[in-house]
């Protein structure tokens, strides 16, 4: 294949191999010669504004999230545009190849039955049960400690370009590549990005991640002062249904409630829209799933009875219910992508190893009750577990919660955001900081929390200095004082017996 060289708009060299890779609904990709970056032309001409929003994009808005301190953190979770070429009468963009992790290791069951080993993991195949049990090679799934930590890093990446006043547009499975392996994501078609007032969006979005007011509205002509179009706000619903169904599996709106018999495509405009009702809403139940219409593939997840949303934790919980009872209808009620990471990251604090060496999840949240279970294989646990809670100074040695639980498991660690309710594990986080201080571990039938590196753990029901490379044993009721600093963090001891 010929190799075509070009110069792009800041002057620099550009080279692609003449072979088409991929094609997306507006683009034809092709590599570079090493693979290291590809090459993407717009099939259509792009006006003035298009060609503006391009420039802005690769410089401006790229500068403010990549070219200061931290910057190096976002390439791992964009697939941002570099440069503007032009070729043959067509425009188009450079940005990098997808890391490794993105493509499929394994493809799908029985020796690649749908041979997509080698291509991108679309989110898609991840989101749905039928796809997962019917499909995918078990080694591509993941787990769900895995998929929790997918979700924060999306939240993450949305956060940020939130945070510099841009807005995806279509924000969706299709757009979003995820590696449940490794805990991975990676937001990618940047080329759309929304800038209120100055970039208006050029798709309204994928059918399952359209906000009910866009899709309300859709009928209505462009430029029609009532019609709903893609920002922030509507981003936000996109990302409500993203973590919901790489956590469970199944769509939140799209339940059993029929809205028009004679219409399909009616049907969907209201169920998705005007009418949008959580499958979940705790006091109306009309659109629950119905089971007996479900295919084997879909089940136990399509069944909101025997995988109900609770168990993600009262966390995710109750910011599910803001995206989708307070928050359906009303975009300002939405919570935000820092909303998700916070109750996320809260959640991961949550959750447990199961028992079951066959447990095709591995991890659940634990939920404290008196008979405590994996919700996904029922295998129940037994024995003492230690469940702590946090509490954090104020000032002059009061301390008072902060709606903060760990559960503890053998080896897991304790790190400075437990230490410090200032520190938050996210993309600030110095090298030091992302340091364990300690760790937690079963030891001759005792559960002991080990000191690595806090020079002021303390006892406190015992009065008692606890050295580092010494360890503490855990009781219930006792208080351990982690640092004495503003902010620093007190734990107060509960065992659970099961």
């Amino acid at each position: 294949m010929a190799t075509i060289n070009l110069t792009a708009k800041d002057g620099s060299p550009v080279s692609f191999v003449d072979e088409i890779i991929g094609s997306g609904g507006m683009k034809d990709v092709y590599f570079s010669p090493d693979r290291s970056y590809v090459v993407a032309f717009f099939r259509d001409p792009q006006d003035a504004n298009a060609r503006d929003r391009l420039d802005n994009i690769v410089s401006t808005y790229r500068q403010r999230i990549f070219d200061q301190p931290g910057g190096e953190y976002w390439k791992e979770l964009f697939c941002w545009p570099t440069k503007i070429v032009e070729h043959a009468g067509k425009l188009g963009i450079v940005a990098p190849t997808y890391a490794k992790h993105f493509f499929f290791a394994h493809g799908s069951k029985n020796n690649d039955m749908l041979q997509i080993k080698g291509k991108e993991k679309q989110g898609k195949w991840f989101a749905a049960a039928k796809l997962r049990s019917k499909f995918l090679h078990p080694q591509e799934l993941g787990d769900w400690r895995m998929h929790l930590t997918t979700c924060i890093k999306i939240c993450r990446a949305v956060r940020r370009m939130h945070a510099a006043g841009l807005a995806h547009s279509d924000l969706s499975y299709k757009n979003v590549l995820i590696d449940p392996v490794g805990g991975n994501a990676c937001i990618i078609d940047i080329d759309g990005l929304v800038v209120p007032g100055k970039y208006p969006p050029d798709v309204v979005g994928t059918a399952d991640f359209i906000a009910p007011e866009v899709m309300a509205t859709l009928t209505l002509p462009k430029g029609a002062p009532n019609r709903a179009l893609p920002r922030i706000e509507t981003d936000r619903h996109a990302l409500a249904v993203l973590v919901y169904m790489y956590l469970l599996y199944r769509h939140p709106l799209r339940g059993g409630k029929i809205h028009d018999t004679n219409d399909p495509q009616k049907d969907e405009e209201l169920g998705m829209g005007p009418k949008a009702l959580f499958i979940e809403h705790p006091s109306d139940a009309s659109n629950r799933p119905r089971v007996a219409n479900l295919q084997p593939s879909e089940l136990p997840w399509g069944d909101v009875t025997k995988r109900p949303y609770s168990i993600v934790g009262p966390y995710l919980r109750d910011i599910f219910n803001r995206a989708f009872i307070d928050g359906l209808h009303d975009p300002n009620k939405r919570p935000t992508a820092n909303d998700w990471e916070l109750a996320l990251v809260k959640t991961v604090d949550l959750i447990q190893p199961c028992a079951n060496p066959n447990c095709e999840q591995k991890w659940y949240v634990f939920d404290n009750s008196t008979k405590p279970a994996c919700p996904f294989c029922s295998t129940p646990y037994s024995g003492e577990l230690p469940v702590i809670n946090l509490y954090s100074s104020r000032g002059k040695g009061k301390f008072l919660p902060d709606n903060h639980r760990l559960m503890v498991y053998t080896n897991q660690y304790l790190y400075p955001w437990h230490v410090n309710r200032t520190i938050f594990p996210n993309e600030k986080l110095s090298e030091e900081q992302r340091k364990p201080v300690g760790y937690f571990v079963l030891h001759n039938g005792k559960w002991v929390l080990v000191n690595q590196r806090l020079p002021a753990l303390k006892d406190v029901t015992q009065n008692k200095e606890i050295p580092i490379n010494t360890m503490v044993e855990l009781v219930d009721g006792q208080q351990l004082l982690l640092s004495p600093e503003d902010g620093g963090r007190l734990l107060q001891i509960q065992m659970v017996k099961a």
